[in-house]
């Protein structure tokens, strides 16, 4: 069996550097052999994540969809904004609905065993790095493991061109080529 990855970004505003730089790495995945979903969070919206609404109305359909998106994938792409140091809330309260199962109780399955790469853009100068100390320890806690290397991109809004592509050559190789290491380690590990 091939692996596959689900790719997505933790901003869902249109124009989003994240989403952006989240494709050039799929693109990179996708040359090293593996097939990349492509998602956007903002064609899953969820409410914020409370025990008293799931209790009375169970898991939204978003949830339910994206459970079932991420149980069929065994690699995540994953681009963060920062916002004030820390991750943005669509990315948390995603992750947070996901943990969930239609039995109104915890369930890691969806994350269990996979493996992660991070990376994230932003327009200051250090490319939302202080968001991977917040999302590195919480996806460590639902069971994924998070590849050592990974990518920021500094000045994310001169970064790119129109059709979304990286202008500079050796940024676009760097975040390839975190794409590729999450594909060849994903490809290893399905050997056989």
């Amino acid at each position: 069996m091939t692996p596959k990855i689900i790719a997505f970004a933790g901003s869902a505003r249109r124009g989003s550097f994240n989403q952006r730089l989240v494709r050039v790495a799929a693109g990179g995945a996708e040359v090293a052999g593996v097939r990349c979903t492509l998602i956007d969070l903002a064609d899953f919206r969820l409410p914020i994540y409370d025990q008293d609404l799931e209790a009375a109305e169970g898991l939204p359909d978003a949830a339910v969809r994206l459970r079932e998106l991420f149980l069929e994938h065994q690699g995540l792409l994953i681009s963060t904004a920062e916002y004030n140091g820390s991750i943005t809330p669509l990315l948390k309260n995603t992750i947070d609905w996901i943990t969930r199962s239609p039995e109104a109780s915890p369930d890691l399955s969806a994350f269990q065993g996979k493996l992660a790469a991070l990376m994230s853009a932003s327009p200051g100068p250090l490319g939302g790095l202080r968001a991977f100390s917040v999302v590195r320890p919480l996806l460590a806690n639902v069971g994924v493991t998070v590849l050592s290397d990974q990518v920021t991109l500094r000045a994310a809004h001169e970064a790119f061109d129109a059709e979304g592509k990286l202008l500079e050559a050796r940024q676009a190789q760097r975040v390839e080529a975190l794409g590729r290491k999450l594909a060849d380690w994903l490809l290893r590990q399905h050997a056989g």
